[in-house]
This record gives structure tokens, sequence and C-alpha cells, in this order.
């Protein structure tokens, strides 16, 4: 099995990748957030999970190891193939869909497209007590959780969830060791507009 590989990008797409390790090229299929990681990159490495089937072998590849994880615990749910993953992947940050699922915010996962509300209920149900398990991520800091938080009650309020995500990562941009209270202040103030 593949596990992890580095290698010099030949083509890139926002879902897709070949890379050459050693004079072998590798096809791999990414999330758009492994995609935002590497587009300026020249020479990357990824962490690989290898799909193996009757009829072929699929290499998946993600920027963190807590990603990779991720999908792996996905499509451990009955429904939930590699093509699915990689879209909730791709729609949702791994941090964010850790505590959708943990707390049991099925809106937060349909709002992904392609995830309907059967599929959402089903992942939340398999994976709420699972979730805790993966490892934190290397960059993950509390600005994190309270981007988090901050999102999830905004959209409580009946807020875009597209824009709450927007407005939210802006501030926290400017001012990263903003408070909660302060950051939904800002954060509503932005959004009346």
């Amino acid at each position: 099995m593949i596990g992890y590989l580095t290698g010099k990008i030949i083509s890139l797409k926002p879902t897709h990748l070949i890379f050459d390790v050693n004079g072998v090229g590798y096809s791999v299929y990414i999330t758009l957030t492994t995609f935002e990681e590497i587009t300026d990159k020249e020479t990357v490495s990824l962490f690989i999970h290898t799909n193996v089937k009757e009829d072929s072998i699929k290499l998946y590849g993600f920027f963190t190891e807590t990603e990779k994880q991720m999908f792996e615990l996905l499509i451990s749910v009955s429904g939930v193939g590699p093509k699915i993953a990689l879209s909730i992947l791709s729609g949702i940050k791994v941090e964010d869909l850790r505590y959708a699922l943990q707390s049991g915010d099925v809106s937060r996962i349909v709002a992904v497209p392609g995830i309907g509300k059967k599929t959402a209920e089903r992942l939340t149900l398999e994976l709420r007590n699972k979730v805790a398990d993966i490892v934190e991520l290397e960059g993950s800091t509390p600005a994190s959780s309270i981007r988090t938080e901050a999102v999830a009650a905004l959209s409580t309020l009946g807020y875009n969830l597209k824009q709450a995500e927007i407005v939210v990562r802006e501030i926290l941009t400017k001012k990263p060791n903003i408070g909660i209270e302060e950051l939904l202040k800002e954060s509503l103030s932005l959004l009346s507009k």
C-alpha cells in the first residue's frame, strides 16, 4: 500500500493531479483544500489513501494527515464512497466537519453540494464518537475553534453559511486574537449591510 508520496507536479487540476516520483507518474485524486495548499508549489508531498477494487487501483492524496484520517472515516460509513468523501472534504474544512459531526449539525453537512439529509444524518450518527480520535491539525489554533463557533452561531441565526464563513475568515485575518463576542458583533455588523 502507498501511504505517502513526494514528487514534482506534472499536471494539476482542482480535483486531480499527476506528479512524478523518481520517474514514475502517479495519478492522484485530491480535495479542493489540498489543491489550494499545493497550487503554488513545484514539488509536493501528500498523504495517500490507496483504494483497491477488482478492476482498479485509485490513489487519493491529502496535504495533511488529519484530512486523510477524516477521509478514511467518511468512507467507512455505508453508502459513502471515495467520490462523496472527496466532495464533503472539498466543501467543508476538516475542523468544521469534526465540529458538525460531534454536535450533530446536519444542516452544516447538507450545505455541501451533493450531500442529502439522509447521508448527513447517517454520518453524524456513525461518526459522532469516532471523530474525536482524529489527530489535531498541525496548524490548528484557538482561532480555528473560534471561527467554527462563530460560523455555527451565525448560521443558527439564519445567515447564509458561505457568507458567514467569508466574513468570519476576513475578520480573523485582520484580528487573529479577537474574542468570540467581538467576532460575532463585527460579523453581524458586516452581514447586516
